[in-house]
């Protein structure tokens, strides 16, 4: 089990645009509902604590797809969509970014009062986890934004963020507590990356002697770390390339979900009626929710659903989204009454995903992809934060 993690990406100052945020709200909740509903919410907590599987999350929700701002923009909008629904889905939501960060203690005080738990505990847990990555493992990254996840059964995830000055980058830190024993030693010992120059590390096995000399100073006994840790090191460069992309996933869910027609799923209803753009859009959701930890090494093959809101790899196609929101959200809702065929429908794309993987050879046309989907962004309703895209022959008359 992976307990921690952490992501290295490049510094991102913009702002998500109003007609993103509440789509992202929307969509967030729809694919935790559905995640909920397969595996319960213990899983949300474990997909949320793996590095790979939220940058594809905030991928597949619209976000610039190796940036910083997923980490701040993807919990705000969940904690705005879930918090009201916190008895039903029985997850909840505290702190968030700057100021919002310290009201962590007092929020988890209140949800231990209404739930029973030890809402104390917890805020120590919260506390703990921010001072080792951001005293204890002293790397040079100041946290700036801090958000605590916890199920009614006392299980939680920490999703951290600090900020590097004078490099342009930030670090995205990963907490689980399935399985967490200690706080204090050893708790990156997984991780691999850029090699920084030399940090102290409080929280090394090594440090031991120094951690027993701090401590003899105090009546308090030191408790012990976290043990694995994954590491995620996006690139600078704002465009997707190939080489960000596993090629050959991304060519079979292409091909199975726009070169066969949809008549070759008559047998899953959901699919009935619907585009192949659609359905491009719904086999990375899918696999957002069903996929495997292995199928995250590349969260850039996710911005192929709903695009960026910097146009990268190609505007958000506004019109894809809302249809893949209300197909999810129906599916949801369907099977809360004991109807899950739908919700089934949307699994089996993922699984067909898969087999079309077998022996599929990837071909060069991974600029052609990004350029034909500029090129219909329009139709798709297109939106980046600079404004709403354009017919081919209308941008064409603007360079003229």
């Amino acid at each position: 089990m992976k307990r921690s993690g952490t992501a290295d990406l490049p510094l991102h100052y913009g702002y998500v645009p109003k007609w993103l945020a509440e789509r992202m709200s929307r969509l967030g909740l729809a694919i935790t509902e559905a995640i909920i509903a397969e595996y319960g919410s213990a899983e949300v907590l474990r997909k949320l604590s793996d590095p790979f599987w939220f940058q594809s999350f905030g991928a597949v929700m619209g976000m610039d797809w190796h940036s910083s701002g997923i980490t701040t923009s993807v919990m705000g909008a969940l904690k705005a969509a879930i918090n009201p629904h916190y008895k039903e889905l029985g997850i909840y939501i505290c702190g968030g970014k700057g100021k919002k960060s310290r009201n962590t203690p007092d929020e988890l005080l209140r949800y231990g009062e209404f739930t029973g738990l030890n809402g104390n505990e917890l805020v120590r847990c919260s506390k703990l986890s921010a001072k080792v990555d951001n005293t204890a493992l002293q790397d040079g990254f100041q946290l700036y934004t801090h958000s605590f996840v916890v199920n009614t059964d006392g299980l939680w995830t920490v999703v951290q963020q600090g900020m590097r000055n004078g490099s342009s980058t930030a670090r995205r830190y990963h907490w689980h507590s399935d399985g967490l024993t200690s706080f204090v030693e050893d708790p990156h010992t997984g991780i691999c990356g850029k090699n920084q120059g030399q940090i102290l590390n409080l929280v090394a096995k090594a440090a031991k002697p120094s951690r027993t000399a701090m401590l003899s100073m105090t009546t308090e006994s030191p408790d012990r770390m976290i043990a694995e840790a994954r590491r995620l090191i996006m690139p600078d460069h704002h465009e997707v390339k190939a080489k960000d992309v596993d090629l050959k996933r991304l060519g079979a869910m292409l091909w199975l979900t726009q070169e066969k027609k949809p008549a070759d799923f008559e047998e899953l209803l959901l699919l009935e009626g619907m585009g192949p753009r659609t359905l491009q859009s719904m086999a990375l959701v899918s696999e957002v929710i069903y996929g495997t930890a292995s199928r995250f090494s590349d969260p850039a093959r996710f911005s192929f659903a709903h695009g960026g809101k910097d146009g990268h790899p190609f505007p958000v196609p506004v019109k894809i989204y809302d249809e893949t929101i209300t197909v999810l959200s129906k599916a949801v809702q369907q099977a809360k009454v004991g109807q899950s065929d739908k919700l089934h429908a949307i699994q089996q794309l993922s699984n067909l995903s898969r087999k079309a993987e077998q022996g599929f050879v990837a071909n060069d046309n991974f600029d052609a992809l990004i350029e034909k989907e500029r090129q219909h962004s329009w139709k798709y309703g297109g939106k980046t934060v600079f404004g709403d895209a354009k017919p081919p022959n209308e941008v064409q008359l603007r360079l003229f």
